[in-house]
């Protein structure tokens, strides 16, 4: 076989990826390159090549899926937004629902005043029984979520004893066949008017994200219930309720409006300044950590902290100093909290409005988070790229201009240090803010960032980082870089840079191997650090390592406490005596002037970089 077979099934590769084709597909390709009789040399371009295109499926496949999700959530909105009669929005809830979480079934129970909590509706559902079957208050999952008005999941259901099981709704859900539920309530006000599921029929974990998901459908779907009932009420209440059914008709078209906004993309300011035209007042939106993300026509201080955690609690509009406060919330998770201000007598009707705001600002931040998860995931991937010359440079120049990242001008290459998980978090925002990168590589974070200030950058970074996380946060630096290939070699020398800032006790702080003097020096690209350390210490190193001595660590302890022999014995735990033997044979291994001033630099120098380079 030829190098052209080979070839020939590396063109196969892209064709099938040009196809859409799936997984297995891609997969035989090596197999059937094996088989063919393919030298192996060839073999190993063909297997690279079949792993780089089966992650590309792989991506493909998961941005697919999150585009489906974000779209069955604007599909959602529209039709919460447009629909007026109960049981279509029962049924288009229950529809979304399943779909979202792609789910095997998903149903809804409404609750019935001292009746508990009966089946409404369903999708996916095969079981009579289970169709018609009723819970008492506290009873198996879906009771237990009303009682509690708080989300469960259980991913195996007949094995968890958290809740009341009864012969009737055990025999239901057997026979429906479930195994894992998910349960969150259908709250207005205070009230528990439902509970909506998603469900499995084999074991399945409903991870955070998902479990916020469907808890901020059941809100929005929530307050459409309300108003869909609340507008059948005022169609039959005639000539009485006309001012109300009025201003209901205003606050389902600032409904709409505002649900609109969130569907054509507009941002937060955007949707605060069509709160704050729409109730004649100011609108200040805060993130969970009290971060400002848009102000409107007011000077107001942020919210208390109090009133978000009060409105929190209630799940409604709380008064606070002549302002109103409502929390934005996806299910039991605090989003930010919106304010509006000049608007102290607020009527009913203006505070079911206020209070959908707050509902639509949190389908805008929760699709806002969303789309930055995965923007950092694509910016952590190509730092990977970056630092292992996976894709050749005009791809990656590519990707990284796709994101507002141009790597032909001069960037900084920053290695932080800190609790890993907290700290990707906070490097994303920051690589974020500057128009940079930020992501994972080996056992630290590494920044990408335009510019050429080395040490602003760094020590920047470690102040920023550091009140981020809440913790010490130690940043190396490195560069300037230029282009793809400049940024591997610029890592390389911020990682030495951290690790000399880790060894000489520099923790906390940012640098560059220019702050670390002699140190710096000899740690840059072409300086032989080793061959420094064994020219200067290796007859103790050798002495040490043929007789088990420790001469190496009598030196450097002599060192530490100041040339004080006296110190050096307690610091060593040793008698005094040992000490000056132990001197006397350095002097005989180094030579009688190695305490002389030039000697000692020599030697001291010697044993930090040892310390440095872990030797």
């Amino acid at each position: 076989m030829s190098e052209a077979d080979a070839v020939e099934h590396l063109l196969e590769l892209l064709d099938l990826l040009a196809a859409d084709a799936g997984s297995e597909r891609l997969a035989a390709v090596l197999p059937a390159a094996r088989a063919a009789g393919v030298p192996d040399h060839e073999l190993d371009r063909v297997a690279r090549a079949t792993e780089w295109a089966l992650r590309i499926r792989r991506t493909l496949t998961a941005h697919r899926r999150r585009e489906a999700e974000l779209e069955a959530l604007f599909d959602t909105a529209n039709d919460l937004a447009g629909v007026r009669d109960p049981d279509a929005v029962l049924r288009s809830i229950v529809r979304r629902a399943r779909l979202l979480l792609g789910a095997d079934i998903a149903y809804l129970s409404m609750n019935e005043p001292g009746r508990g909590t009966y089946m409404r509706v369903t999708d996916g559902s095969v079981s009579a029984l289970f169709q018609q079957v009723r819970l008492g208050m506290g009873e198996g999952l879906g009771g237990l979520v009303a009682q509690t008005a708080q989300p469960y999941v259980t991913a195996d259901y007949f094995a968890d004893d958290r809740f009341n099981h009864t012969g009737p709704i055990d025999a239901a859900v057997r026979d429906e066949g479930l195994v894992a539920i998910l349960g969150v309530p259908l709250k207005l006000d205070r009230r528990v008017i439902g509970v909506l599921y998603a469900a499995n029929r084999s074991p399945r974990q409903f991870p955070p994200d998902e479990v916020a998901l469907l808890s901020s459908l059941a809100d929005h779907a929530a307050i459409a219930l309300d108003t869909a009932h609340l507008l059948e009420e005022t169609r039959a209440a005639g000539e009485t309720i006309r001012a109300h059914n009025e201003a209901m008709r205003r606050a389902e078209d600032a409904h709409d409006r505002l649900t609109d906004l969130v569907l054509r993309g507009a941002d937060v300011p955007e949707v605060a300044a069509a709160v704050a035209e729409v109730l004649d007042g100011g609108i200040v939106v805060h993130d969970s950590d009290g971060a400002e993300l848009a102000r409107i026509g007011t000077t107001r201080a942020p919210a208390p902290r109090a009133a978000v955690n009060a409105s929190r609690a209630s799940g409604r509009a709380i008064p606070q100093d002549g302002t109103w406060v409502c929390a934005v919330l996806a299910g039991r998770e605090l989003l930010g909290s919106i304010t509006l201000t000049d608007r102290p007598d607020l009527g009913d009707a203006d505070r079911r409005l206020f209070e959908r705001a707050g509902v639509v600002t949190a389908l805008l931040l929760l699709l806002r988070r969303t789309v930055a998860e995965a923007e950092n995931k694509v910016r952590g991937e190509l730092i990977t790229d970056l630092l292992t010359a996976a894709v050749d440079s005009v791809a990656l120049r590519a990707r990284a201009r796709r994101v507002g990242v141009e790597l032909a001008a001069d960037h900084v290459v920053l290695v932080a240090d800190g609790p890993r998980d907290r700290l990707l978090a906070a490097a994303a925002h920051h690589a974020s803010s500057c128009r940079g990168l930020a992501g994972v590589h080996g056992e630290h974070v590494v920044l990408v960032l335009p510019g050429a200030d080395l040490a602003c950058a760094a020590r920047d970074a470690a102040r920023v980082l550091g009140k981020a996380v809440g913790l010490p946060v130690t940043v190396g630096s490195g560069g300037p870089a230029h282009g793809p290939e400049g940024v591997a070699a610029a890592h390389a020398e911020a990682v030495r840079c951290l690790k000399a800032l880790l060894q000489l006790g520099r923790k906390g702080t940012g640098g560059t191997l220019a702050d670390l003097g002699f140190v710096g020096v000899l740690l840059g690209d072409r300086a032989d650090v080793a061959g420094y350390v064994r020219s200067t210490l290796g007859p103790l190193l050798d002495y040490d390592s043929s007789r088990g001595t420790e001469l190496v660590r009598t030196v450097t302890a002599y060192f530490a406490c100041g040339a004080n022999l006296s110190r050096a014995k307690d610091e060593l735990h040793v008698h005094v005596n040992t000490v000056v033997q132990r001197l006397d044979r350095v002097a005989s291994l180094l030579g009688e002037d190695w305490q002389s001033p030039e000697r000692v630099l020599e030697v001291q120098l010697a044993l930090k970089l040892m310390k440095v380079l872990g030797d």
